[in-house]
């Protein structure tokens, strides 16, 4: 239940964090509860994930996506994601939720979630790969189109050594999973 009493925390806030730009960054502020930790007594990892999803929601409520999407039939999907750990957050334990997206080609995005403590140290991040599907014409959306239906005039940048292998590690990974299915 608080999962969600957390997803409705952001959209009742959303207009309080301005409208998403890119480049921007979008920051949410989280407690690690009782709830969140596994035998370790430290955010466990499906928290993390589900705490990125609130990210990239954030973003897609600022930015406008998420009513423009719904109105042409689209939707915003996940495609794959990498997380490093580098330290814990623990129980009780103030922090940081930052989410950007970083660039984009062709019909993927490239988002970044940075779990950052109190003291600015990151205590994990995650990189991200999507886009957005309509579903009218089975397709995914060149993320060009995207932006300028949501008055985004930012060109993106190439991507980085880093966003490059995660990006055919995906699609590797991808094609292998629809062999096996």
């Amino acid at each position: 239940m608080y999962v969600w009493m957390r997803l409705l925390r952001v959209a009742v806030t959303r207009k309080r964090r301005g409208p998403y730009r890119l480049g921007d960054e979008g920051r949410l502020a989280f407690r690690c509860l009782p709830t969140d930790v596994d035998m370790n007594i430290h955010l466990n990892n499906a928290r993390y994930m589900m705490m990125a999803d609130l990210g990239r929601i954030d973003i897609f409520l600022r930015s406008g996506l998420i009513s423009t999407a719904r109105q042409r039939g689209w939707a915003p999907l996940l495609g794959g994601l990498q997380t490093a750990y580098v330290r814990e957050v623990r129980l009780w334990q103030r922090f940081e939720v930052v989410s950007t997206i970083e660039t984009w080609h062709g019909t993927q995005i490239i988002g970044q979630h940075r779990f950052v403590l109190a003291d600015g140290r990151v205590a994990a991040m995650i990189l991200t790969t999507g886009g957005v599907y309509d579903h009218r014409n089975r397709r995914f959306v060149e993320v060009d189109e995207v932006m300028a239906l949501l008055g985004q005039e930012a060109a993106p940048r190439p991507p980085t050594e880093e966003e490059k292998t995660f990006m055919a590690s995906h699609q590797g990974l991808r094609a292998r999973a629809k062999i096996l299915s």
